[in-house]
Order: structure tokens, then sequence, then C-alpha cells
């Protein structure tokens, strides 16, 4: 198949494009996941409001996860230890390995996400409606106590 024939599985998306998903102190922003990349991978990005607080600590049984820090310093829970990561930082974590993220500082952090299989946007309504119901502190002091 020659490149032309393939023109038309290009995505281009600038800045803040993509599925929108609003929870409280954070924003979902999907640019490609199952009928883009026949359930290979997923790609968001992650906004994170300043001092928001996380979602608390989950897990996924047959997916790894992949993020790379692309602003601000947010906290990435692995296993049971914090870490706070920089902007260029890179972690994956495997498959069945308890994770959170939050952002502690007075400025908003961002993350870009590849999740692997695909298919995590399928997800995201629920995750939209638990945040709803569930979350009484997603922003904390909303300037965070760490600056930026």
């Amino acid at each position: 198949m020659n490149a032309d024939a393939r023109l038309h599985d290009l995505i281009l998306l600038n800045a803040d494009e993509g599925r929108r998903y609003e929870m409280g102190g954070m924003t979902a922003i999907f640019k490609a996941d199952e009928a883009e990349t026949d359930s290979g991978y997923a790609v968001s990005e992650w906004v994170l409001d300043a001092g928001f607080d996380g979602g608390g600590p989950h897990r996924h049984a047959a997916n790894d996860e992949i993020f790379f820090v692309v602003e601000g310093e947010p906290d990435i829970l692995i296993g049971e230890t914090w870490h706070t990561v920089k902007r260029g930082a890179f972690v994956r974590i495997p498959g069945n390995i308890d994770h959170d993220f939050r952002n502690r500082t007075q400025c908003e952090a961002r993350l870009l996400n590849v999740f692997i299989p695909g298919g995590f946007e399928k997800n995201m309504p629920a995750i939209v409606s638990w945040f709803e119901e569930n979350q009484t502190n997603q922003q904390g002091e909303k300037s965070g106590d760490r600056p930026c």
C-alpha cells in the first residue's frame, strides 16, 4: 500500500483539540483511540488544575500506561510511592500496578498518556459520572501547596 492510500488514516490535531471529558479539576482530551488505531493504543492529554488532588489509586489489569510530562510538576503514585515528576519525565506503568496522579503545585500540569492496548475512551462517560458523584475535593485548595 502506498503512502497516498494511507492518508485517510492521518490525524492532525492542534493544541487542546480532541474529544474532551471534564472531571472537576481534571480534563482528558482524547487524540486517538479504538476507531483510529484499530484498538492498538489510545493517546490522550490529561490536564490537571492547580491543587488537583487525584481520583484515587486504581489499576488496569491488562493494560500498560505511558505518561510523558508536557508541563508542570505533577506527582504520580506508582505502587505505594508518590514520585514528583518534572517536564520531560517519562513513566511506564505496567498493567496491574496501582497508580494515580495529582497536582500539588500552583500551576496547571499536563501529561501525555498512551494506553496500550487501546479502548480506554469507552470508559470515560462512566469515569466522568463517578467524579460527579464521588469527588468533593477534586481541586484541593485550588492553589496547591508547592510553587510552580
